[in-house]
């Protein structure tokens, strides 16, 4: 007596594998959130979900900048925005994963440019983040906060 199984449950068995290809993102989100701290160790950044993509806000100073922590966005090419406070803005935003690689944006409030940013789990806490222009990238190490 052999035994087979309802053609729904087949198809349903079959969506067991394709739903687990699917979930992978989304665990490998979960890797990168949380918060980091910066290679010069001036600031934590809070990487989190941002509607259907990830970004990171600086959430904590460690060193106070040279304006205070009231620091303005004074160097963003765009005047509307340079009386915006930089603690609590978003300075990674749009991150999508490719793979191991999460690409979006970085903003430098320090310069007021945005770059192509690539950011990787190196390990559970130690992130890399790269800011590039054109092909030429460069990169800190970030430490998962404590």
């Amino acid at each position: 007596m052999t035994f087979s199984l309802p053609s729904p449950m087949k198809m349903a068995l079959g969506l067991i594998p394709a739903t687990m290809a699917f979930a992978s993102p989304a665990l490998a989100a979960d890797s990168i959130l949380g918060d980091w701290v910066t290679q010069d160790r001036d600031a934590i950044i809070k990487i989190s979900r941002c509607g259907a993509t990830v970004c990171g806000r600086i959430h904590k100073y460690l060193v106070t900048p040279p304006n205070g922590a009231g620091q303005k966005d004074i160097n963003n090419p765009d005047k509307s925005l340079r009386s915006r406070t930089i603690l609590g803005m978003a300075i990674l935003t749009g991150f999508t994963p490719d793979g191991d690689i999460w690409r979006g944006k970085v903003y430098d409030p320090k310069s007021g440019k945005t770059y192509r940013s690539e950011v990787s789990l190196q390990s559970a806490n130690r992130l890399k983040m790269k800011g590039c222009i054109a092909f030429i990238c460069q990169g800190q190490n970030w430490s998962r906060a404590k």
